[in-house]
């Protein structure tokens, strides 16, 4: 029996529903390995000359087991077909698989779409592995990691209460710093626009506005196509209702006085009709853009709502199939087939919008293209058909993405932009507007901005003035980012890939760097502190041009055009690693951090440092620079420091209880300790080694009681505990939360205690 691995097991069920019985669909669950934590700073590989030796390990214990399942399964060495995800990751996965699997004959299919007749052809024409793919992949993950780890360190260093700088992630926090800047050093100009409204035949107002320097013809051309829909309309629509900027109220009064005392006439009146082309259908960056701003959907939760409509939905026939092809992605281009179907589709709903020729849509600069944009994967599933079978969010996203595809095939909208200059005395004034002769694409994608029908005037036509006036404004700096719009300057600057976008900003919010004000991103002081210091100590992390270089040589590797390993041991020869030593040198020592507080250490009674941690109460923790294993945390319950083993003395509390579960790492095999804690006022609990305090390296040893099961254990690394064989005592309900007086000091704020968390990958 032939066997199909995919990465999710959201997909198994459609497509065993296309292959059927003689199939069997199994899952890797994404990544089964990733590089060891062991080696010079836990990189897990070394750089030796111009090799790079990698030490893979499997991905925790589901990784473990996994492997376990699919070694049991390609025992006698059946045929297997590797359709883990069509991107660079996706062909590192396969590789790991062929390599664990040992596989002999390892079959490669890539489809961009879960369907019926995309797998089928998929299965078809089977390829091989694409090396030079997957190395760019390994490469990605050795620099991310290389450069995370050292870096952070050294940062850390630099700045107390650092988390974490990455390639990516630290390139894109200088983005948000440099605009933050940018806007605190803003100095704001008044200004006046100034405007005279007409009275027209018929009880009509026509506003024009003071103008100088702008020829209609220029007026008539300006407006720019918009790649991602209605983001800018607005700004356009800004523009052309405001006039030439009047530095001064007393220009402003003298150019109100000359309208007032003036007779006014028609100077020209100028009109063209002009075409629209139909906007592109979406890549992963413009559908993260769009989806941010028409329906409130963060970068991850537009990723994660389009991965389920892409793996598979139930439809109202109850068949099981995906609705989306694949959703990471940089091309515009669209399938031959779709095209087609799009043809017959507005042949038989809407003939006049069928184009006589489509339009091509230009791919960005450095797009890999190795898929197809953003579409459905049938035409004829249109947001009504699906509107029962999906969730809200789920076909707000299928509607913009099958909106979005069909115009981008249909005819071209018409407009005719009109200009009308008029005069009094030597001023002149300026009225713009437009009308739609002809919708074309935008009935179903309407990213025109409001239009402003204008009378039909002629030269020399001698106008009524009904008032004139001017307001008073203000300039304004540049906006800070929102959300989709640092998904755009990410792609225009070119750092970071369709797949890395979402967690990228993820990444920002969690580290405290930045902070989601209403709509906008907001560096916090330590996202500040941490730019500034890496501009001037780590400057290779915040330079942009370098970061985007980065991706043109990783886009060269996956060409086969560059030898991974001699990139990667090249660049830190030459420029990392320099750029580390010199900065070793000018951070302080690492014991020299924090400030010296007046509570004592337990063990030898020297005072304990006071180490910055935004994520512990009080912003800080205690240590012990002569006894590092003597910490301790502020505890808002007692109002006094508390070592962590102290932390959950609680007189209503019962103490530790022995499990029969293993610690899943310990070579005694101990057993699991029960710990119960008060979290806001409810009793919780967690599992770890009885032995943990004599061994360090069980740090990762942690189960954590899920919220909404109390009989569940979970741990970040090891996965889910099986309980059936040995259950586990808990307690329900919550218990009274004991008040206390506010502490003088430490604690401007009560947040969870927490390790610094680990350098990112970006």
């Amino acid at each position: 029996m032939p066997i199909l691995i995919v990465e999710s097991p959201g997909k198994k069920k459609t497509l065993m529903s296309i292959l059927g019985a003689g199939w069997q669909v199994l899952a890797s669950m994404g990544h089964i390995t990733e590089l060891a934590q062991d080696g010079a700073d836990n990189l897990g590989f070394d750089l030796i000359e111009d090799r790079v030796t990698c030490r893979y390990v499997p991905r925790a214990e589901r990784g473990a087991a996994v492997i376990a399942q699919l070694r049991a399964a390609v025992k006698g060495d059946p045929q297997v077909y590797l359709a883990s995800d069509p991107d660079r990751e996706g062909e590192a996965i396969a590789w790991h698989l062929a390599q664990v699997l040992k596989l002999k004959n390892p079959q490669r299919v890539v489809y961009s779409a879960i369907t019926r007749e995309a797998v089928q052809a998929a299965l078809k024409s089977p390829r091989t592995l694409n090396l030079p793919l997957a190395e760019a992949q390994r490469a990605r993950e050795c620099l991310d990691k290389l450069v995370g780890y050292r870096g952070s360190s050294v940062l850390r260093r630099l700045v107390p209460g650092a988390k974490s700088a990455g390639r990516v992630q630290s390139a894109t926090l200088h983005l948000l710093c440099k605009r933050e800047r940018e806007i605190r050093a803003f100095v704001p100009l008044d200004y006046w626009s100034v405007y005279v409204d007409y009275t027209l035949d018929g009880g009509g107002v026509l506003r024009a506005y003071y103008r100088q320097g702008v020829s209609p013809k220029a007026a008539i051309a300006s407006g720019q196509q918009s790649e991602t829909g209605p983001l800018e309309p607005e700004a356009e629509q800004a523009k052309s209702e405001e006039s030439t900027r009047v530095l001064s109220q007393a220009e402003a009064d003298r150019l109100v006085q000359v309208a007032r005392t003036q007779p006014h006439r028609v100077l020209s009146c100028e009109g063209k009709s002009v075409p629209k082309l139909p906007p592109s259908p979406f890549i992963t960056s413009s559908l993260q853009q769009v989806a941010g701003t028409l329906l409130g959907l963060s970068p991850e939760r537009t990723m994660a709502v389009a991965q389920k409509l892409y793996e598979g939905v139930t439809l109202p026939d109850g068949q099981t199939k995906g609705v989306i092809t694949y959703m990471r992605t940089d091309s515009t281009a669209l399938a031959p087939e779709f095209q087609t179907a799009v043809q017959s589709y507005l042949k038989a709903h809407d003939p006049p919008n069928l184009p006589t020729k489509t339009t091509a849509h230009k791919a960005k600069a450095h797009a890999q293209e190795a898929h197809e944009a953003i579409r459905p994967t049938e035409v004829t599933l249109t947001p009504a058909v699906l509107r029962s079978a999906l969730s809200q969010e789920e076909h707000g996203l299928y509607d913009l993405i099958w909106r979005r595809a069909v115009a981008s095939l249909c005819a071209p909208a018409r407009l005719r932009k009109v200009v009308i200059r008029t005069q009094s005395a030597q001023v002149q004034w300026e009225s713009r507007g437009s009308t739609v002769e002809f919708p074309g694409y935008t009935r179903y994608w309407n990213d025109l901005a409001k239009e402003l029908l204008l009378p039909t005037l002629t030269p020399g036509q001698v106008l009524t003035l009904k008032t004139a006036g001017s307001e008073k404004k203000r300039t304004q700096p540049l906006p800070r980012y929102s959300e989709p719009k640092l998904v755009a300057e990410m792609e225009k600057v070119g750092i970071g890939r369709p797949s890395t976008y979402a967690s990228t900003v993820k990444t920002l919010k969690e580290r405290t760097y930045v902070v989601l004000q209403g709509k906008v991103l907001e560096p916090t002081p330590l996202g500040l502190q941490v730019d500034e210091a890496l501009a001037a100590h780590l400057p290779l992390f915040t330079n942009i041009e370098t970061t985007a270089r980065m991706e043109t040589d990783l886009d060269r590797i996956a060409q086969g055009a560059q030898p991974w390993e001699k990139f990667l041991t090249g660049w830190n020869r030459t420029q990392f690693q320099p750029m580390l030593d010199v900065a070793c040198k000018q951070a302080p020592p690492a014991q020299s951090q924090g400030e010296t507080s007046d509570q004592p250490c337990p063990a030898c009674g020297q005072l304990l440092t006071k180490i910055p941690n935004a994520k512990c109460t009080g912003g800080a923790f205690l240590k012990c620079e002569k006894c590092p294993d003597t910490v301790m945390f502020w505890s808002s319950r007692t109002n006094q420091w508390e070592s962590p083993t102290s932390r959950t003395k609680d007189p209503e509390l019962p103490g530790p209880k022995q499990t029969a579960h293993p610690c899943p790492i310990c070579k005694s095999k101990s057993k699991l300790e029960q710990y119960f804690y008060r979290k806001e006022g409810i009793v919780r609990s967690l599992l770890r080694c009885s032995t943990k305090a004599k061994q360090p390296d069980h740090e990762e040893a942690v189960y954590f009681q899920a919220k909404d099961a109390p009989a569940r254990f979970w741990s970040r690394k090891w996965g889910e505990l099986d309980l059936e064989s040995a259950p586990i005592s808990t307690i329900k309900g919550t218990m009274t939360r004991k008040k206390t007086n506010p502490p003088s000091s430490p604690p401007p704020q009560a947040l969870r205690p927490q390790r610094n968390a680990p350098p990112a990958k970006d």
